[in-house]
This record gives C-alpha cells, sequence and structure tokens, in this order.
C-alpha cells in the first residue's frame, strides 16, 4: 500500500489528473467499482494537489466531470442493453447485492442515483440501473450532477487535507515515515466506508419500506 501511495504521489501533474479522471470514469461506467477504487484514487488526487504535484481546481474538474460522464455513459447502457448486462458473469458471485441495489432504485427513485453514489457497489451500477428501469434522463441527469459534485468535492477535500498532513509528517520525519502515516491514514477511511456501507446495508435490510 505505501509503494502505491508514494508512486501516485509522485506522479507529474497531468498524469494525476488523467490517472484519477479515467479510473473515475471507468469506475461509473464499466461496472468495475469492485475492481477499481475511484474513491481512493480521487482521495490520492487530492493529497497530490495539497504537496503541489497537481491544480487543486484541476484534481477537482476531473474528478467531478468524470463522475458525471461516467454515470451518463452507463445510463446509456443500461437504456440500450438492459437486462442482457445483468446476465453477465462478473454478477453471479454479487446478485444479491445487485437485487440490493435494484430495490433501492425502486423504493428511493431518483434520489438513490445521489444516495447511491456514497457506497462502492451501488456507484458502479446504480446509472446502468436507472437506464434499464427507463428513468427520465432529466431526472437521472439532475441527480447524478448533484451525486457527482457533492461526491467529488467531499474526497477531493478530504485528500486535500490529508496531503497537508502528509506535508507536515514529511517536513518534520521525512518521506518514508510521511507515506506510511498517510498509507495508515488511507486505510482507516477506507475501513471507515466499509463499516458505513454494511451498517447502512443492515439498516435497509430492516427497513419495511
Amino acid at each position: 500500500m505505501s509503494a502505491v501511495i508514494d508512486r501516485i504521489l509522485s506522479l507529474p501533474g497531468w498524469l494525476v489528473l488523467l490517472v484519477a479522471g479515467l479510473v473515475v470514469f471507468a469506475e461509473d461506467a464499466l461496472f468495475v467499482g469492485f475492481v477499481l477504487p475511484g474513491e481512493t484514487v480521487a482521495l490520492l488526487a487530492g493529497a497530490a494537489a495539497k504537496i503541489g504535484h497537481a491544480s487543486f481546481v484541476g484534481v477537482l474538474i476531473a474528478v467531478i466531470v468524470a463522475a458525471i460522464i461516467g454515470d451518463t455513459v452507463g445510463y446509456e447502457v443500461g437504456r440500450h442493453l438492459g437486462a442482457r448486462v445483468l446476465q453477465w458473469r462478473m454478477f453471479d458471485n454479487r446478485r444479491h447485492r445487485l437485487e440490493d441495489a435494484q430495490d433501492f432504485l425502486a423504493r428511493r427513485g431518483g434520489s438513490a442515483v445521489f444516495l447511491g453514489r456514497w457506497i462502492a457497489f451501488f456507484r458502479a451500477v446504480m446509472p446502468f440501473l436507472a437506464g434499464s428501469a427507463r428513468m427520465p434522463y432529466p431526472k437521472f441527469l439532475a441527480w447524478n450532477a448533484l451525486g457527482g459534485i457533492a461526491w467529488g468535492a467531499t474526497v477531493v477535500v478530504i485528500g486535500y487535507a490529508a496531503g497537508a498532513s502528509y506535508r507536515r509528517v514529511e517536513q518534520s520525519f521525512g518521506r518514508t515515515t510521511a507515506v506510511l502515516a498517510f498509507a495508515v491514514l488511507l486505510i482507516a477511511v477506507l475501513t471507515w466506508r466499509v463499516r458505513k456501507h454494511r451498517a447502512d446495508k443492515r439498516a435497509g435490510a430492516g427497513d419495511p419500506g
């Protein structure tokens, strides 16, 4: 983990923007949110902006635009291909979670597009499910844009704040210690996200609505 973080934080600015944009886009457009950690990469891009390897505004724009466009592509795939994609073998081990996402969309409607963005698996499949359910595109776009802006700004700002701590540790104790400290912080954030997702899932299972 620390080696990966060190490599990413050392990338030139243009490559930070490219990698962050492509990973966030692919996570939403290609149903690979359970393989490509868009949220983690966006956090690291925010940290890289603080360290000085990339423009903060550039990272913010790249992540938000990639999130919105990626969701739009996912929506169009769902709208045109629908149930055929759901039969792909890649979903076999995640069939129950896919059903949870479909149920969440049926209960919450457009707000599920916004709320789903904060849960990794839902973030990857919700746009597709909204398209296959024939949600009107203007309604989808409104919730998609709102979610993309809120999520993108939140994760990039958190990464930027973490980058400030990284810089202070690096100046005081050296780069190796800073990378290890940042790795611990990142793991803590990811652990919190996993636990929150599990708590939300249990709460949703108990929701009679």
